[in-house]
């Protein structure tokens, strides 16, 4: 470990987490959209932080925790993040590219020898780590499909449900689907990263959480986000889009998104018999998700080499896979603006973003020095709702 690095990161950090900086045009905006938003029942709770240049420069808890009950939100709760995930599960294997011990362009199969999902002809191709990073796979999501589609006849789980479910039954489900396309030809959000995790736990020899904690989130000071919940009397309670307001989520709940549907269980974050899920299955605080993106945004330490943070940042799949629309390609473990003109987005150039299925929101426009995390305990208005691009186009006002 890099001692000099990681006391210099403690003392940054420990600078750019003190009282946010007084902008109270930013306030006004920012306080505007989140009040919008829970007056008129579209989320119930929300954390929202905001770093220019390395310093806070606006941090609010709003809304309720547990609506029920009447527990204010408050700033450091802790959210399931679904896919905030799989930025930090991404840095890990990257850590093990760095150390010699995880080639991208090997296949799959040297670690998990039976993991061959064929194609629709009956062949079976080599998937590559960079594949599976990059959703390059030809893999999927049963939530990207209809109530009939192979991976819900195959009770594949999106790591958002099925409390209790291993990695090894969830890895054999997910072989028996066909792929949607041949590795490296196309460009599909997937369980990828869930593979991944199966890889860096058999090159380690040891869980994916004990992992991610060694290889990132202890070397940055990070101690609330985790596949479990040390203290789940902070845990956010999680809501559905409803109407006229958001309903609790129960298990097994299906909530609708653009014709399909995703199916969670809360209960999955505190059943230790589940499998540690790398593209969802984490917990954690608005603050620790910000203090990892500052450290990509900053170039990398303590945790990489700047060259490794430039790779993870560069678009590796192509602008024409519009992950997330025209002007959209994707690097190593969120997607990057390549070109914003078609986009109508205030971003520049190299933006970094994605989003977590519970109902979250994150950018990390470098150009601009900014990172902005919005997490809220509503899917999937937090997510893919006005809620995420008010607050940016608030942040950039």
């Amino acid at each position: 470990m890099r001692i000099p690095l990681v006391l210099a990161a403690f003392a940054a950090a420990s600078t750019a987490f003190a009282e946010p900086a007084s902008d109270p045009a930013l306030k006004a905006r920012l306080d505007t959209v989140i009040d919008a938003a829970i007056a008129e029942k579209r989320i119930v709770g929300t954390v929202v932080i905001v770093s220019k240049n390395g310093e806070v420069v606006y941090r609010r808890a709003a809304g309720l925790s547990d609506r029920e009950a009447g527990t204010a939100m408050r700033e450091d709760a802790i959210f399931r993040l679904a896919s905030v995930t799989k930025p930090f599960v991404t840095a890990a294997a990257m850590r093990l590219v760095e150390e010699g011990r995880l080639d991208l362009d090997a296949p799959v199969t040297r670690w998990l020898p039976d993991f061959r999902p064929r194609l629709p002809d009956g062949s079976t191709p080599e998937i590559t780590v960079r594949q599976l990073l990059t959703h390059t796979s030809g893999l999927g999501y049963a939530f990207l499909e209809p109530a009939d589609g192979p991976y819900h006849k195959l009770n594949i789980s999106d790591g958002l449900d099925q409390p209790g479910l291993s990695l090894d039954e969830n890895l054999a489900r997910l072989s028996k689907a066909d792929l949607h396309f041949a590795p490296g030809s196309s460009w599909r959000y997937s369980l990828g990263i869930d593979v991944v995790g199966g890889v860096l736990e058999t090159i380690e020899g040891r869980s994916l959480s004990q992992i991610v904690r060694d290889k990132v989130t202890v070397p940055l000071g990070i101690e609330d986000t985790d596949f479990t919940v040390r203290d789940p009397s902070r845990l956010a309670k999680a809501y559905a889009d409803g109407d006229p307001e958001p309903v609790p989520m129960t298990d097994g709940i299906a909530v609708p998104l653009m014709g399909l549907a995703a199916t969670f269980a809360p209960s999955r974050i505190l059943d230790v018999g589940s499998y540690p899920s790398g593209g969802a299955g984490m917990a954690g605080t608005a603050s620790d998700v910000l203090r990892f993106l500052e450290a990509i945004r900053t170039g990398g330490a303590p945790i990489f080499k700047p060259q490794t943070v430039e790779a993870m940042v560069r678009d590796q799949v192509g602008p024409q896979s519009e992950t997330q629309g025209p002007g959209w390609g994707f690097g190593y473990g969120w997607a990057v603006l390549t070109d914003p003109a078609p986009t109508g987005t205030p971003q520049a150039t190299g933006t970094l973003q994605w989003g977590g299925a519970y109902g979250h929101s994150w950018f990390v426009d470098r150009e601009n020095g900014l990172s902005v995390v919005a997490l809220t305990s509503t899917a999937f208005e937090g997510m893919a709702g006005a809620f995420p691009t008010d607050i940016r186009n608030a942040v950039y006002e």
